[in-house]
Parts: structure tokens; C-alpha cells; sequence
């Protein structure tokens, strides 16, 4: 009995040694390759096509140097974990490069010669310690023969946008010269200097708007006068921003840029909230047109191309309606519109799935003939254009006369085709100077309702990071942008890297729970409110008189206070039924979200247990035909 014993022990041990054996040969063989499963729905942690496509056009060995300080006390623990998420993505490249990319690992410890190598390639190390003693380098240098492109301090706050930054250093070193871009506008998109002897406090020293420096890291980005005569020919693409009062002559410059081949993004607005001009207030609420503030337009152009633009109609839409998270008001003029309302086969849409777009207007109209639409950003059907005087201050009034149209109004439109000329009569002066009245081949523009969305306030948030200003996403605002611009730049690829920035992956039930009981809390202030309206008609209407020498006072009859005491009556029961709302609201969704938790934390080992159970089931079942 004792031998027997002996014997299984040793044959345990033995198969558990073996085992052992097996697994590390096979972990040897397996670590040579790197395999990664990628089971987020948009493949958030695998390398997008656009950057597939980019590293296929390597011709020649591309090198990427990867500054980054070692040791466990020279780096926090924060960044040594994002350290290593780098290195990874950067072996996925060198790996999809198959031999042409090679990675290079270079800590710059103080007063070596790698610290001199990263400060020649212009990596900047942030200063840490007492009195900034030591650095930390944690950057990136993308070169080709004589070719160099630098990311100087690849910061955690870039992490989403991490992809997106290699492959446009990679991308930056292949084409040598970047495209450039135009840009018109009546704002000042590219900031103010510091100028105290004519600027206001306010206006000292203002930076460019997000969507311009944006813009400078991938192009030659240069600004053209609202009163051009002619768009130089060096410009590929022109970004026209809020162009308002630009005169006919302007509109004529970009009608010949477009048709020699030159690329239109347009932002027109019938109600720019941001225009500067627009807390002037109107001198005259008559004044309406293109020249009135905080309104712009290309009429000339929008007619050539068979649209139009209401100057005076702002798009309000409850399906699209963004809310105060403070207040609980609901902003139909403020649009968020998500994926349904965004256009998933165009390339510069594609992956884009929230906007944020306010007052915007609506683009009507069928395109003239030889020009195709594509709606990229439209309404719901539950919409309707409202008066844009009232659009900023009379949420309750667009609430309670609210009547959708059931009109899916388009906010952006890409066109695409032969352009005629806006000017068939000659240029405005009566001069022909060459005039051009066809365009060579398909021309492309993009027309958008809207101006407030590239402003800073509504599309990133700026935190101060160690005295550094950090601007983070909001919305797909930027991305839009962005994207946009690449793909009338020549160069789509770098679209389904950046889209990355801004994935937004909203929790959908809850947001169904939330718009459900939002719509009854609605329904009982709108009672309120009314109750409140017909009050203040009441009071309005109380009798004064005077007694001696006091002051007037308010005399309530019988009936009135009685009407008074209901109203009170009222508003306690409606404020119940409002809390009870929101409890119902809360414990529906907290209990969603507690199941939802349990499910993905408990959901793999209840399966590994199954299996567990089953293999071991399996085993008796073999045993006991065995003993048989």
C-alpha cells in the first residue's frame, strides 16, 4: 500500500515537473511573438488602418528614438506605467513595419551623452525635484535620411491621441513639405499680441483658438484678410470661419479658388454667439442681413451651388437638446448630436460620434446640377427652425411652443463635382482678368451652419498642468476640424487615428432611463410654470388704495387668497412629485449600473468555474468507464 502511495507521488511529481517544462517552453517559443486580442467594439488598443496605411508607404528604414528616463526612482509610478504603454505601441509599429521602423530605447541620464543627443533633437525634459534638479524626458523622434520630426514631452494627457501623434511624426518625415492651409475669418482665431497701449485687459495677450495651433502642428497654416481680392495659390486648402460682412469681391476670390482646384471648409452662422460684436447688442432690431452681428453668410456662392441658409432661423431639436447638468434645463438650441444624426459612410465623418454645435442654422436647398450632396450633420425629425432672436434666452418659450417639423434639417453638408462660377456676369468691378466659369475637375467643399463650435469654450477644456496650459477634448469638434482638413489636405490617413481622441462610449441605458424621466420632469415644471404665468396675471390685476399717509399695499379678496393657497398647494405637490422622479430615477439607474458591475467583474470566473466543472465532470465520467 505505502509503495503504491509512493509510486502516485512520485508520478504527480513527475507530471507537474513536466508540466512546468511544457509551459516554459512553450512560454519561450510564444514570447518571441507578440499576439494582442483587441475586444473593445472600436478596436481602441489596435493599430487604426489609417496608420497601417501610412507605415505601408515607408520606402526607406524609418528610426524612432524613444527618450524616456529609467529607473524606478529617477520615475513616478504614473508615468512609468504610461512609459511602458509607449514602448508597446511602438513595438506594434516596428512589428507592422515588418523591418522598416526600427525602435530605438535611449535613457538621457544626467550629463551623458544621450542627454545631449535629446536636446539636440529638441526632446525637453520636465524639470522635477528641488529647484528642478533633475528631468524627465519622456519623448519621441521620428527620423529618415536628413529628416527629423520631434514630439518633445509625450505627456499622459496626450494618451488618447497617442497613435494619432506618432503616425503624423511618421507621416510628417515621408512628405517633406507640409500642405498649406488658408484661413478667413472675422474673428481673431489667431489671438492678439501683448499690446497694452491699445488693448483692454480682457483683450492682452489672447492665444490662438484650439482649432488653429491644432491646426499648425500638421500644416503651414497662414491667415488671409477677410477683404482678399485673390486666394494664393500656395493654399490647398481655405478654412473660412465666420466670415461676416465679407464683401462680394471676397466671396468672387473663393468662387476662383475653388474652381483652380483649391478645397472649402465654410463655417456660416446665423446667430454667432461668440462674435465678439454680439455682446455690443443690435443698435437696431431691424438690421437684419449678412452685415448684422452675430450673423454670416455666403449667399452669393450658396446660391450658385442651388442651397440656402436662413440668417434669421436657429435649428432647435428635443432629440438632440443638450441639458445643464447643474439645473436640469433643457437647451433645444444647444445641439449634441451623437451617431444617428452624424454621417458613418463619409471619411471625415466616419468615426466621429458626439458634435456640439449651438444656434447653429439650417442648410436647405437640392445642389445645382453637377454637384452631389452628402449630408454629414443633420437633425432629427423631432426639430423645427425657431426665431434666432429668441434662441439664446427663451428655452421656455421654444419648450412650450415646440412643434416638430418632422424635417431631418441639414447642419453640414460636403459637395462634391464640376462648380459653375457664382459670378457669370463677371467678377464684381467688371473686370474679367481671366475669370475662370467651370472648374477643371471634382471640387470639394464643406458648408457648415455653425461657428460657435470651433470656439474654445464649447470644444476643449484647459487645465493649468504644472504651469503648463493642457487643452483636452470635449467633443468631436476638433476631430471634425481636423479631419477635414487632412482629408482635403491629400493625406485621410491620419482620420481614424485622431477620431480615437474624442470616442465618446455612453452609457445607453442609462441615457434612455434618464431622457424618459427627464421628459416627465419636463411635463410637471411646464405645469408649473404655467401655474406660476397664471399667477402672476392675478397679482398683476390686485387692487391699491391708500390709508392716511402709508404706503401702498397689496389687498388680497376672499377669493384671491383662497386662489393664492391653492397655487402654494400646488407647487408643494408638484415639488413631491418631482423628488419622487428623481428617486425612481436614481434607484433604476444605480440599480442598472450595480448589475451591470457585477456581471463584468463576475462573469469570468463564473465561466472558468463552468469549465472547471465540466472538465472535471468529464474526468469522473472517464474514470468510472475505466473502472468498468
Amino acid at each position: 500500500m505505502k509503495q503504491k502511495n509512493f509510486e502516485t507521488i512520485i508520478y504527480s511529481a513527475a507530471g507537474v515537473a513536466a508540466m512546468f517544462v511544457a509551459l516554459m517552453s512553450l512560454y519561450v517559443v510564444i514570447s518571441a511573438v507578440k499576439l494582442r486580442l483587441d475586444v473593445t467594439a472600436d478596436k481602441a488598443h489596435t493599430l487604426s488602418s489609417g496608420t497601417r496605411d501610412i507605415i505601408a508607404r515607408i520606402g526607406s528604414r524609418v528610426t524612432i528614438r524613444f527618450y524616456c528616463t529609467q529607473g524606478d526612482n529617477a520615475m513616478p509610478p504614473s508615468l512609468r506605467t504610461y512609459a511602458q504603454h509607449i514602448e508597446d505601441l511602438l513595438a506594434e509599429y516596428k512589428q507592422a513595419a515588418h523591418g522598416r521602423i526600427i525602435v530605438q530605447k535611449i535613457d538621457p541620464k544626467p550629463d551623458s551623452d544621450a542627454e545631449d543627443s535629446a536636446r539636440l533633437n529638441g526632446i525637453e525634459g520636465q524639470a522635477t525635484g528641488p529647484y528642478g534638479a533633475n528631468k524627465i524626458y519622456l519623448g519621441v523622434v521620428v527620423s529618415i535620411f536628413d529628416q527629423k520630426f520631434a514630439l518633445p514631452w509625450l505627456g499622459p494627457d496626450r494618451e488618447r491621441l497617442l497613435e494619432y501623434d506618432i503616425s503624423r511624426a511618421i507621416a510628417r518625415v515621408l512628405d517633406r513639405t507640409p500642405p498649406v492651409v488658408g484661413i478667413m475669418s472675422s474673428m481673431p482665431v489667431f489671438g492678439t499680441p501683448y499690446n497694452p497701449m491699445t488693448m483692454s485687459r480682457e483683450e492682452q495677450g489672447r492665444e490662438p483658438w484650439a482649432f488653429v495651433a491644432e491646426l499648425k502642428k500638421d500644416f503651414t497654416v497662414v491667415e488671409v484678410p477677410l477683404a482678399a481680392a485673390r486666394i494664393d495659390d500656395r493654399i490647398k486648402v481655405l478654412l473660412v470661419m465666420h466670415p461676416r460682412g465679407i464683401t462680394d469681391a471676397a466671396q468672387y476670390a473663393i468662387d476662383q479658388f475653388i474652381l483652380r482646384g483649391g478645397k472649402l471648409l465654410a463655417f456660416v452662422d446665423p446667430h454667432a454667439f461668440f462674435d465678439e460684436s454680439h455682446d455690443q447688442q443690435y443698435q437696431s432690431f431691424t438690421v437684419v442681413g449678412e452685415n448684422a452681428y452675430g450673423q454670416s453668410t455666403l449667399d452669393k456662392l450658396l446660391k450658385s451651388w442651388g442651397l440656402a441658409m436662413d440668417i434669421n432661423k436657429v435649428a432647435a431639436d428635443m432629440s438632440y437638446a443638450s441639458r445643464n447638468m447643474k439645473t436640469g434645463e433643457v437647451r433645444p438650441t444647444i445641439l449634441t448630436v451623437i451617431r444617428p444624426g452624424i454621417e458613418s459612410n463619409d471619411a471625415a465623418t466616419s468615426q466621429i460620434d458626439n458634435l456640439v454645435l449651438p444656434f447653429a442654422g439650417a442648410i436647405t436647398g437640392k445642389p445645382a446640377a453637377g454637384l452631389t450632396e452628402t449630408v454629414l450633420v443633420k437633425c432629427s425629425t423631432n426639430s423645427q427652425l425657431v426665431d434666432s432672436l429668441i434662441s439664446t434666452a427663451a428655452s421656455e418659450q421654444i419648450l412650450r411652443d415646440f412643434k416638430p417639423e418632422n424635417v431631418p434639417y441639414a447642419l453640414a453638408v460636403h459637395l462634391t463635382g464640376k462648380f459653375r462660377t457664382a459670378f457669370p456676369d463677371g467678377p464684381p468691378g467688371g473686370k474679367d482678368g481671366g475669370q475662370l466659369r467651370e472648374s477643371a475637375g471634382n471640387g470639394e467643399v464643406v458648408l457648415v451652419a455653425d461657428s460657435d463650435m470651433l470656439n474654445d469654450k464649447i470644444c476643449i477644456r484647459v487645465q493649468n498642468v504644472n504651469g503648463r496650459r493642457v487643452a483636452h477634448p470635449m467633443n468631436g469638434n476638433l476631430n471634425f476640424v481636423q479631419s477635414v482638413v487632412e482629408l482635403f489636405s491629400g493625406d485621410d490617413n491620419l482620420i481614424s487615428a485622431r477620431s480615437r481622441a474624442s470616442m465618446s462610449r455612453p452609457f445607453t441605458r442609462v441615457k434612455d432611463m434618464e431622457s424618459k424621466a427627464g421628459k416627465a420632469w419636463e411635463e410637471k415644471i411646464r405645469v408649473l410654470e404655467s401655474r406660476q404665468r397664471e399667477m402672476g396675471r392675478m397679482i398683476s390685476a390686485l387692487q391699491t388704495h391708500k390709508e392716511g399717509g402709508e404706503e401702498e399695499k397689496l389687498i388680497l379678496s376672499p377669493d384671491q387668497e383662497t386662489e393664492l393657497e391653492n397655487y402654494q398647494t400646488t407647487q408643494i405637490q408638484v415639488g413631491r412629485e418631482l423628488k419622487e422622479v428623481r428617486r425612481n430615477l436614481r434607484k433604476d439607474t444605480d440599480a442598472l449600473q450595480f448589475w451591470t458591475k457585477v456581471v463584468n467583474i463576475g462573469a469570468m470566473p463564473v465561466v472558468v468555474t463552468l469549465f472547471g466543472v465540466v472538465l472535471a465532470m468529464a474526468k469522473y465520467r472517464r474514470k468510472r468507464r475505466a473502472a468498468i
